[in-house]
């Protein structure tokens, strides 16, 4: 039986654009050039290393987001993804990391899948929760922040790095894995491959194919929300300690008065 294999990615705003919040505090999609996220490449690669390691695997890969998130399934399908699967609707305009793990869980148990890979975390969020709130969802184990993974005999398992330590877990599929950006460099997709995904299947799908209330999603489906926002303040002149015999010390109370030391 071929090994399922889903990835979980995200296309995010560009972190060298101007981002900023739109007028309903959500974050300013239309005027600012998305991509997708660097670290879920980094997911994208360990699940082609591990289905051209197994006799029988497809990739797919996941994406919840507007019209323009197809452009990270394309490059995930360019890197050498098997298909792609788009949940678009309105309704989830706002959703959070509680309502998008929901909206993922219903759409993998719709797919089918042996594991599920994730990035480490969104670039834009940062907030590196959405496995483990995915595999209590999924109702699976989960082994996640690796920087070493490998699938073999209906078991996953991986090395994850600490600071002064490192971990061998292991786990029983089916199970959700998060990877690390120390995980191996993603490939480039190559014009062969750009060229094969314009061809391979991306499948859409909306909340009424989940199953899914607009009101389980969204903004008022939500559990957090941001309360307000304010733009960064324009950044002002460095101080200058001239070392005249005295910069050490003129240095060291500087650091002091800002509880550097």
């Amino acid at each position: 039986m071929s090994l399922r294999i889903v990835v979980c990615v995200k296309y995010v705003p560009d972190a060298t654009g101007d981002r900023k919040f739109a007028d309903d505090l959500t974050v300013d999609r239309d005027n600012v050039d998305g991509l997708l996220s660097e670290l879920d490449e980094y997911a994208v690669e360990q699940a082609l290393q591990i289905a051209e390691e197994a006799d029988d695997a497809e990739v797919t890969v996941l994406t919840v987001g507007p019209e323009d998130a197809k452009d990270a399934l394309r490059k995930a399908l360019s890197m050498g993804a098997d298909k792609a699967v788009h949940v678009e609707d309105d309704d989830l305009h706002g959703s959070d990391v509680m309502a998008t793990s929901l909206v993922l869980a219903k759409a993998i148990e719709k797919t089918g899948y042996d594991v599920v890979i994730a990035g480490m975390a969104s670039t834009d969020g940062t907030m590196g929760v959405l496995p483990a709130i995915l595999a209590e969802r999924l109702g699976v184990p989960q082994v996640t922040l690796l920087s070493e993974v490998k699938i073999e005999d209906g078991k996953v398992t991986g090395r994850r790095d600490g600071d002064s330590a490192s971990e061998q877990l292991e786990a029983s599929l089916p199970a959700v894995v998060s990877v690390t950006d120390q995980s191996g460099e993603a490939r480039y997709p190559s014009f062969k491959g750009i060229m094969a995904a314009k061809k391979k299947p991306v499948e859409s799908l909306d909340l009424d194919d989940l199953d899914i209330e607009a009101e389980e999603v969204g903004l008022e489906g939500s559990w957090t929300l941001v309360d307000s926002a304010a733009e960064r303040p324009a950044r002002t002149a460095g101080t200058i300690v001239k070392d005249e015999g005295e910069g050490g010390k003129q240095l060291a109370e500087y650091l002091a008065s800002q509880k550097f030391i």
